[in-house]
């Protein structure tokens, strides 16, 4: 069987490089388990790399994820799976996707598959074990590129000569691809900014200017989910510089005001967008003093806890902010009501934005970087006990007085200043 599927794939030993990388995930990472897993489960079982981490490879770049293809149904998997007391979960099952849990790895493993309905959002599939089949559904000759666990290509539409050639091509007809699922128009744009050393082409422009209204169709999460894949430092780059990219990605997100920011990081500046998560780069691109924070969280229904973490931001930028804003003083309260992800994003935000002197805003950061947060070790029992006050609304509004002096004098208050807080 595996001859019959070599010979439609046209197996080819690729460069020494390719095969090398691919033995070294094969070999220094738990996949090797499940490829025994599932290459053991019959005669005809076959596990394959497919997807973004052989891109990785091909182009030379850090594998993040390493995701499998499989001519087994999901059932099959699981039953495989479970044989070799490998821990999974049916995360997309109804899709043919599980996935394998291994020395904090996690790996996806997809039933090869063929689309019987298209809506533009999702598709209804059955399960197949024709792989030439499955790279028929996949979207680009870039993300059909297959290979075994000793670093064989299988290729049928020569995606690796398309990424090393720096072109983005749909497989098949563009038109129906984007009209099958319209995430792709965002992923053709994440690929092409990714990957692509030509020209957009004007036929493919064309063809999504025409079909980007289905956008609409899709659901907020798979949206955000995808921006979040296009936010990375190369990508926002190449994007804020790239105006026919730029024009079609603020039709899709309009709120996204500040792109331009990303065409001029200094190497500080750089720094600081790597070592931050997604949350706080979409605060970059949204935040402009205006409503349009609070409409783009509405719109795309971000968890609270990310929403108030933007938000943090966004209502320190909307006060009047000058040079003596930035001071130990003023940080103190957003560090002891926010915590130190607050006063980080904040001086983060304002250095990426700035285009005077960035040090005293970086020996800032570095000075709450270790600082614990501190504790007020006056309490409503220490004033009912010592100064005899009465329990009730009267303690409350003590304590209250005493934090704000406390917060405003570093943290510190003496005898003095609590005795008259307290009797006044």
């Amino acid at each position: 069987m595996r001859n019959i599927l070599d010979k439609i794939f046209s197996r080819s030993n690729n460069l020494d490089y390719i095969s090398s990388s691919i033995h070294k995930i094969t070999n220094n990472t738990p996949v090797n388990k499940i490829f025994d897993a599932i290459n053991s489960y019959s005669f005809d079982s076959e596990a394959r790399y497919v997807g973004g981490c052989l891109r990785n490879i091909i182009n030379q770049e850090q594998v993040d994820d390493i995701d499998l293809a499989t001519n087994l149904k999901p059932n099959e998997i699981c039953d495989a799976l479970k044989k070799k007391n490998i821990t999974y979960f049916e995360t997309g099952k109804e899709h043919g996707t599980i996935t394998a849990v291994m020395d904090n790895f996690k790996f996806e493993i997809t039933s090869l598959r063929e689309d019987v309905i298209t809506d533009g959002r999702h598709a209804k599939v059955k399960f197949s074990n024709d792989w030439k089949k499955d790279s028929l559904r996949r979207d680009f000759t870039i993300n059909s590129i297959y290979a075994d666990c000793n670093g064989n290509l299988f290729d049928p539409h020569n995606g690796k000569e398309d990424l090393e050639n720096g072109i983005i091509n749909f497989i098949g007809n563009t038109d129906n691809r984007i009209k099958e699922d319209y995430l792709r128009i965002l992923r053709y744009l994440r690929f092409f900014l990714g990957y692509s050393k030509k020209p957009h082409r004007s036929e493919t422009l064309k063809k999504i200017k025409i079909n980007i209204g289905g956008v609409l169709k899709i659901s907020k999460e798979r949206l955000i989910d995808e921006l979040k894949k296009i936010s990375k430092l190369e990508i926002l780059e190449k994007l804020s510089k790239d105006k026919l990219s730029l024009e079609l990605i603020l039709l899709i997100f309009p709120e996204l005001k500040n792109l331009n920011i990303f065409s001029k990081l200094n190497l500080t500046k750089r720094e600081i967008f790597k070592k931050n998560d997604f949350i706080f780069i979409l605060s970059l691109m949204i935040i402009d003093g205006t409503d349009n924070t609070d409409y783009f969280l509405y719109k795309f229904k971000l968890s609270k806890k990310n929403q108030k973490r933007i938000k943090v931001i966004d209502n320190f930028y909307r006060e009047k902010v000058n040079s003596k804003t930035f001071t130990e003083s003023n940080f103190n309260r957003i560090f002891y009501y926010n915590g130190i992800e607050a006063v980080t994003d904040i001086l983060n935000y304002k250095v990426i934005k700035s285009k005077n002197s960035e040090e005293k805003l970086l020996e800032l950061i570095n000075f709450y970087q270790n600082k614990p947060i501190p504790k007020m070790s006056i309490n409503a029992e220490l004033l009912m006990t010592k100064y005899k006050i009465p329990e009730g609304k009267i303690v409350g509004e003590k304590l209250k007085k005493i934090e704000e002096e406390w917060i405003n004098n570093n943290f510190e208050i003496s005898n003095e200043k609590l005795d008259f807080i307290v009797k006044s």
